[in-house]
């Protein structure tokens, strides 16, 4: 692989608005400055462009959003039963496969209002907010000998199944066809953001699963939350924290989380855990008093943090991982919703970081979009409707990407930095830093490198070029 030099590129950290030249070799930046000729060098005009480190997704379901682009979408645009109806029809395949659903397009959905919208094939939605599959009388047939008799399967007075599984995805994934997603152009979609490290959120991941996520050989690091405590991961892959999936509609004593955390902590390993409720974020913060808390364990989306739950997440010293698409994506949906006494607690981000509590944000890909300058863009927490929800919580968009230039093992921690001996783990933007801001949600990425391997990527929006 051949030397690359930067000319003329905007770094963090060097002052004064002065461009200077980068040096990668193999994998690795060697010199920030004036880089004089190197022999066989590729080069790349930047222009004054800026160069940063890679972005880092610290929360995103690789394999459900692979998915996600063959599946049909239930979400906004479908608007009532026969749209649904519809749009399920049209699939191709002897299973179909829907996701984004939300109830205000066709209401409640279980096996018996799926067999009136397709009775011929077997059927299976999952919820815009991935906790529940809602299945047709032909998918539970099929998948009969994966229910169990936990709560997570919803059953009729008579002891039937409803078709509602909460929770379910590991358990039924033995009952589908052995499908193989195709990672490469979602891999390829990321890079064109400049993502060039994800952190799979997905719980509970299986061989199968493991061997399909190494077998791909994304561009993209990958650290991975749902990795079994033991397993060996493929090459390439990393295991992290480890997910704790909490069940809102089921959730466990003190004790029980407290043991789980524990355990997982001998291992020598930290965890990270799924609070999307208020009720949930009170247990987890008990139990991480009670447990000790591990460097590396961080909350997942603290959907709602109730007053003086960000000072004892700061007392902690545990990281929380946000999502602030959803504010933008589903605000609208929350301000009907959503308790009123929550809304001012739901999703927030400047008292979070004023708590003193680390804050990294994330897509949560496939159920809010995978660009990160969307997001970036989202800190404004602006509803689709045009609504401000929370501007009290509204946060700088330098804010917002500082969270995804932190480490993978370390969200919400210090910035990386393009300097001597960092990864050439890179994007080049078309402006500097300060326009790019400015323009979001444009895309600003001109191109990414990832291990000193460039990845050419496009022409700039207009926007970009404003």
């Amino acid at each position: 692989m051949p030397d690359t030099v930067f000319r003329d590129v905007e770094v963090a950290g060097r002052g004064g608005g002065v461009a200077v030249d980068v040096h990668v070799r193999d994998a690795t930046v060697v010199a920030v400055g004036e880089v004089p000729h190197v022999p066989g060098a590729q080069v790349v005009e930047a222009r004054g462009g800026a160069l940063l480190p890679g972005l880092h997704d610290h929360h995103l379901h690789l394999l459900a959003t692979a998915a996600g682009a063959a599946s049909v979408d239930c979400g906004p645009r479908v608007r009532d039963r026969e749209e649904l109806a519809a749009a399920l029809r049209s699939a191709p395949g002897a299973w179909v496969r829907g996701v984004n659903y939300h109830e205000r397009s066709a209401g409640d959905l279980d096996r018996y209002a799926l067999d009136a919208l397709v009775p011929d094939r077997p059927v299976r939605i999952q919820h815009r907010s991935g906790a529940l599959w809602m299945l047709n009388s032909r998918a539970l047939a099929l998948a009969e000998h994966v229910l169990d008799r936990s709560p997570d399967v919803e059953r009729d007075a008579a002891g039937a199944p409803t078709g509602r599984l909460w929770r379910y995805d590991a358990r039924l994934r033995p009952a589908l066809p052995r499908t193989v997603s195709d990672l490469g152009p979602l891999g390829r979609t990321l890079l064109s953001y400049g993502v060039t490290g994800i952190t799979d959120a997905t719980p509970n991941l299986d061989t199968g699963a493991l061997m399909l996520l190494g077998h791909e050989a994304l561009p993209q690091k990958v650290l991975l939350l749902g990795a079994p405590d033991g397993v060996p991961v493929p090459s390439g892959l990393r295991a992290g924290p480890r997910k704790l999936h909490l069940r809102d509609h089921d959730l466990p004593g003190l004790g029980e989380l407290t043991e789980t955390v524990a355990a997982s902590h001998r291992l020598g390993r930290p965890v990270a855990v799924h609070c999307v409720t208020a009720e949930s974020l009170v247990l987890t913060v008990a139990a991480l008093r009670a447990a000790g808390v591990l460097p590396g364990d961080r909350i997942e989306h603290a959907a709602v943090v109730l007053p003086g739950l960000a000072a004892d997440l700061a007392q902690l010293d545990v990281a929380v991982v946000t999502q602030p698409g959803f504010v933008r994506e589903r605000g609208d949906d929350y301000l009907r919703a959503v308790e009123p006494g929550e809304l001012p607690y739901l999703y927030p981000y400047r008292s979070l970081i004023d708590a003193g509590v680390r804050v990294a944000p994330s897509s949560d890909a496939p159920h809010a979009s995978p660009d990160p300058w969307r997001t970036i863009a989202d800190a404004d927490r602006v509803t689709s409707g045009g609504v401000v929800l929370g501007a009290d919580e509204q946060v700088g968009r330098a804010a917002v990407l500082a969270g995804y230039l932190s480490p993978a093992d370390h969200p919400g921690g210090p910035v990386r930095q393009v300097r001597p001996g960092s990864a050439a783990d890179l994007c080049l933007l078309w402006t500097p830093l300060a326009q790019a801001l400015a323009a979001a949600p444009a895309n600003p990425v001109r191109l990414t490198m990832t291990g000193g391997r460039l990845h050419a990527l496009g022409s700039p929006s207009e926007d970009t070029l404003d």
